[in-house]
């Protein structure tokens, strides 16, 4: 089976594919402002490189989110409607889920910045969410992990006075962990922001 990994929810741009047990081809790539420009460019560069077409492709595993608002939006546009027009199997994972499965550690706590104080986060236990992917208040959420001490805190984002180890995407074990992850119809590829947009939040305050 061929795969395609797809994760735009931050700066770092992030693909590769997976054939025949092993990762064949990636980039990962910081992009800043540019993901909306470059990201299809890059997809397309990886399969030229290794000589594989769209239509090989078996299955698509896209990063829902957490994350960038527009990025988010940008990846997951991409992968639904490669996954519509030539009828792949696509499914979702969430970037805090990406993030664990990278880690080596068996306990986990995934973080991406969400502002004033706030975080996208979970607590992980072997695989597992303990405490579920949720928008949190930091303070809030190490609180309630005080009593699954010691765990990791896996981050790209700085946070004063806690300790962290950069989260490095391993795309080899987060293909091999959700490939056989139910398919969904790609009309069910949707964002999981975790949280309202600050347009929504304004209108629904």
């Amino acid at each position: 089976m061929t795969v395609l990994y797809l994760d735009t929810s931050s700066s770092l741009f992030c693909t590769a594919l997976y054939q025949d047990g092993k990762v064949v081809n990636q980039i990962q790539k910081q992009l800043e402002k540019d993901m909306s420009k470059e990201a299809l460019p890059l997809l397309k560069q990886m399969l030229e490189e290794v000589s594989i077409s769209p239509n090989e492709v078996d299955k698509i595993i896209v990063c829902s989110g957490p994350g960038s608002f527009t990025g988010i939006r940008i990846g997951m546009t991409i992968a639904k409607v490669y996954a519509w027009a030539l009828q792949k199997d696509i499914t979702m994972i969430s970037s805090l889920e990406a993030m664990v499965v990278s880690s080596t550690s068996s306990v986990v706590m995934p973080l991406i910045d969400a502002r004033r104080g706030y975080v996208y986060g979970a607590l992980y236990k072997e695989g597992k969410a303990i405490i579920p992917d949720g928008y949190y208040y930091l303070e809030d959420l190490l609180k309630k992990a005080q009593s699954y001490e010691p765990y990791h805190v896996v981050s790209n984002d700085h946070f004063e006075g806690l300790m962290t180890a950069s989260y490095l995407p391993n795309c080899q074990k987060i293909i091999e962990t959700y490939q056989n992850r139910e398919s969904i119809s790609p009309h069910l590829v949707n964002p999981c922001y975790l949280k309202q947009t600050e347009a929504e939040e304004k209108m629904n305050g």
